[in-house]
């Protein structure tokens, strides 16, 4: 259940990573609302999860969750092969992180 919750975290975190972007400086009243609302629940999620997962686990896959590929599809960022090499590694280390990780 921590994994869950904490994929969930990610995504929130990713969430307001972006929100950032549309708050235009926290003067733009609903982007910032979701925004600080995605913070709150992203630490919270985040939080619970860290009650069963070790941190430094826990940490680099709650700031890799997407944020990439975000940057791709909604910014227009670069999607050159050796990015999505990249990429591709992070993801992998996930996957190791959670085979390495006792349940």
């Amino acid at each position: 259940m921590a994994w869950i919750i904490l994929f969930i975290a990610g995504l929130t975190e990713v969430g307001w990573a972006v929100g950032l972007k549309y708050t235009d400086g926290f003067t733009r009243f609903w982007p910032s609302l979701v925004t600080l609302a995605s913070m709150v629940l992203s630490i919270l999620l985040l939080g619970l999860a860290l009650k069963s997962l070790p941190l430094g686990t826990a940490y680099a896959i709650w700031t890799g969750i997407g944020t990439a590929l975000l940057g791709i599809v909604l910014f227009g960022e670069s999607a050159a092969a050796l990015r999505l090499a990249c990429i591709g590694l992070i993801v992998a280390g996930i996957v190791g992180l959670k085979l390495a990780t006792p349940a």
